[in-house]
């Protein structure tokens, strides 16, 4: 076959040897931004690999301020704080202190994993009856009904006071400084927040802080909140109480009342985290570990534990046979999702049986291999015997770290109390109204929750710290990546940067139900021969782009003593180490 090199203008001697080569095929094509040389077609890039620390998370910035925290001496705990605390300045069209958080911390010494519950309770005042009074099925996601108590300060601090090291305002202190003098808007960043502005720019406080000069801040500009740093200077010196019994739970109290809320300042005052024991299913020889409910984990182990009865690496992945299964565990778990996740202060949970080996062979003898089904019923296992932000962190002593935390929708309710610089969350949308069920709303009781971090240990050792942020994704996004590792043999960033499938549809915890079976969504390098052979077994394919999730890992190489590091190309994350 004939090639034909044509040079419209006078070229050096080295980049017109480069061209005829790339043209005659006689150099890869990678050099010429095609495949790779190593690795799947579909990586964007190798993982990341250091020996002392390293940090994974959605904003470049705050990678750096992680390993700059690391450097001074800091653990993986300090590190994740001063990463948090950055991302809610750098994208509050994910997080902030006006939000939730979870996490899991492997600690070196105990060579034990810890669980951290930081999620907020509703707000004592408001009742069931309030609801029904103003004519309302559904919690609106909006305005001053979805706001529970922010949790993350709360959490900061628990997690702080077991494995922290440095003082609290030198972990601030990196986001403080940005907050002042400003930080260069990224191109995802921008395109959230404007989609944010016409939705929320009339709830009271939103446009003195997130919109200068009347608009949304757009990609590359400079953008300053003081009011943020005010904020977190009164938390580094004051401590958690500053937050939730002094000034700010005052103003917030005052806030509240002023624009028809709830929230108070008794709900600030007596507000807790709860550390809890991280939960876990083997699959396939390693322990894939979750928090229990209220959040969504233990939907990822039961998937897991419906999946290890096939041979998944026989079925190839991508393969019609793999992803018609993965769908239907992802149906059959998230039933039991709607039923039974819910605050455990109000619930008997019947997680052990949920996520166990005998209650997944019962359910998966319900999944038909040649026909998709349009709805399943909960189980019986008592019988049976919207955006987030997710990071991840390792020092140098083996500590690591997995961490999620969130406003929900985005920028969370619209609300921006008065001189604080930041938005509060509108958790309490996941609520239910109808009576009588798990997740029903009631006062001082934690909703629903979507956002899990996830961690893997082989042997009784760490092996990975990871996560996959983008609600309902979440869980099949976990599972993905540990399938896309063990069964297909993906290394850390091949597992993140592989095609991904979403199921949408499932019933929710909020009381609607799945009709139809919902809809299979393929994101693009997914073979359409695939997306032809899910239609012929009654799924609804829609190929669709975006809303596949946020991933970012850490492996520890025990072979080599060093750490592996990966981050989602789909947004704009870094992994870096040193």
């Amino acid at each position: 076959m004939e090639r034909t090199v044509r040079v419209s203008r006078v070229l050096p001697l080295g980049r017109l040897v480069i061209l005829i080569a790339l043209a005659y095929g006689l150099i890869p094509a990678a050099v010429g931004g095609g495949d790779r040389i190593t690795g799947k077609p579909f990586a964007t890039r190798s993982d990341v690999i250091a020996r002392h620390g390293m940090a994974a998370t959605s904003q470049p910035l705050a990678t750096q301020i992680a390993l700059d925290i690391l450097r001074k001496g800091g653990t993986a705990v300090d590190a994740a704080i001063a990463a948090n605390a950055a991302l809610g300045l750098m994208e509050p069209t994910g997080c902030g202190i006006g939000g939730d958080l979870f996490a899991i911390v492997w600690n070196a010494k105990s060579k034990k994993l810890y669980g951290l519950n930081a999620s907020g309770r509703s707000p004592y005042s408001l009742t069931l009856d309030h609801f029904r009074k103003e004519g309302l099925t559904q919690i609106p996601p909006y305005g001053p009904l979805p706001v529970t108590v922010p949790g993350c300060v709360d959490g900061w601090f628990e997690l702080h006071g077991k494995f922290g090291k440095l003082s609290m305002k030198q972990i601030l202190a990196p986001a403080i400084k940005y907050a002042r003098e400003g930080f260069p808007l990224s191109e995802l960043i921008a395109y959230y927040w404007s989609r944010s502005v016409p939705v929320l720019e009339e709830w009271p406080g939103f446009k003195d802080t997130f919109m200068p000069n009347g608009r949304a801040p757009k990609k590359g500009e400079i953008f300053k909140n003081p009011k943020l740093a005010d904020t977190y200077e009164e938390i580094a010196g004051g401590g958690r109480d500053a937050f939730y019994k002094g000034d700010i739970a005052k103003t917030i109290d005052g806030f509240m009342k002023r624009v028809g809320g709830f929230l108070s300042y008794r709900d600030f005052a007596d507000h807790h985290s709860e550390w809890v024991e991280p939960v876990s299913a083997n699959y396939r020889g390693c322990d894939v570990w979750e928090l229990p409910p209220n959040g969504q984990g233990i939907a990822a182990l039961q998937i897991l534990n419906i999946l290890e009865g096939y041979d998944i690496k026989r079925m190839g992945f991508a393969s019609t046979e793999y992803i018609h299964v993965f769908v239907e565990a992802k149906k059959l778990a998230f039933e039991d999702r709607a039923t039974y996740y819910a605050d455990p202060d109000f619930n008997d949970i019947p997680v052990d049986q949920l996520i166990s080996k005998t209650y997944a062979e019962k359910r998966r003898m319900l999944i038909d291999p040649k026909r998709a089904a349009r709805k399943y019923e909960p189980g019986n296992p008592k019988f049976d015997a919207g955006e987030t932000i997710y990071l991840t962190t390792a020092d140098k002593d083996g500590n690591m770290v997995s961490l999620i935390q969130s406003n929900y929708r985005g920028m969370g309710s619209g609300l921006s109390p008065d001189g604080l610089g930041f938005i509060l969350q509108d958790r309490g949308e996941l609520f239910d109204l109808e009576e009588g069920r798990f997740n029903t709303y009631a006062p001082h009781k934690r909703p629903f929750h979507t956002i899990i971090p996830g961690f893997i240990t082989k042997d009784g050792r760490p092996l990975m710290s990871f996560g996959v942020m983008g609600g309902s994704m979440q869980p099949q996004g976990h599972v993905q990546i540990v399938v896309n590792m063990i069964d297909f043999g993906m290394s850390l960033q091949e597992a993140g940067d592989a095609p991904r499938v979403r199921h949408t549809g499932s019933s929710q915890p909020t009381g609607e139900t799945m009709t139809g079976g919902g809809f299979v969504n393929l994101e693009s390098g997914i073979p359409f021969e695939t997306a032809r052979e899910l239609m012929k077994l009654g799924h609804r394919v829609q190929m669709s782009v975006g809303g596949y999730g946020g991933y970012q890992a850490i492996l520890f190489d025990w072979e080599n003593g060093v750490y592996y590091g990966a981050s989602e190309s789909r947004k704009d994350g870094q992994a870096a180490g040193y």
